[in-house]
């Protein structure tokens, strides 16, 4: 190979080489920012969780998720519909029951935790929900899309439930109840898991490594070129 070929091949290595030195700090540093907003998420979700209820609003976006909010309305009998569930109490069914507010919209309230279908009986007359809002799940779950007209439900998909069940004006979320509810074969309410897996730390230490054990292999790499017969010819 020619003095030329040689020098262009080992500037294309050191190139290549540099870019992924680079491109691993750039991982380790976009790690630590989404830690960041990881800790900063959880501590806004936290601070909502424990304030104290505001009205339910006509709508919601994502600043709105798990803000403790309370809402007044007459619930909708024989209307429940059923989504599957995995708790602390084994596996069940959330009982999601449309509650008609004053102003004419329908709230889905997600009652609590059944371990089966069943028909219910939610508290007669005007009833006072406190619970926390939860933004619409119109995606499916576990792996499975829902199926509405097999009944079979794996999220919370606020359209879809609202159209099978033909509630309308529907609003765009669902409260999931505190735990309220303390009759006997009343769904079980207060069982919303907040967790956000906050693993950043742990990946920004991983790149940072790589990235060290890359530059330490490309300082290595050039101390052995030069050292190369050929370097200087």
């Amino acid at each position: 190979m020619s003095n030329t070929g040689r020098r262009v091949r080992r500037g294309a290595v050191a190139v290549a080489w540099l870019f992924v030195i680079v491109a691993l700090l750039g991982l380790g540093t976009w790690q630590v920012q989404r830690r960041a907003w990881k800790l900063d998420l959880t501590a806004r979700v936290d601070a909502r969780v424990h304030a104290t209820p505001v009205p339910a609003p006509a709508t919601a976006g994502t600043d709105d998720a798990y803000r403790r909010v309370r809402a007044t309305g007459y619930y909708l009998p024989g209307r429940e519909t059923f989504v599957q569930a995995s708790t602390v109490r084994g596996p069940g069914f959330w009982a999601m029951t449309p509650l008609r507010r004053d102003d004419g919209s329908i709230l889905l309230i997600n009652r609590g935790y059944v371990p089966t279908r069943a028909a219910l009986s939610p508290t007669p007359g005007a009833v006072t929900v406190t619970g926390l809002l939860r933004l619409d799940e119109p995606h499916g779950g576990f792996l499975r899309d829902n199926a509405p007209a097999d009944e079979r439900w794996y999220s919370r998909d606020v359209g879809a439930i609202a159209k099978r069940r033909g509630l309308s004006p529907a609003l765009p979320y669902f409260v999931d109840a505190d735990a309220s509810d303390t009759r006997t074969g009343a769904p079980v309410g207060g069982l919303t898991v907040i967790h956000f897996p906050n693993s950043h730390l742990a990946y920004a230490v991983t790149w940072y490594i790589l990235a060290l054990m890359s530059t330490a292999g490309f300082v290595y790499w050039l101390r052995q070129e030069r050292l190369r017969p050929d370097h200087k010819t």
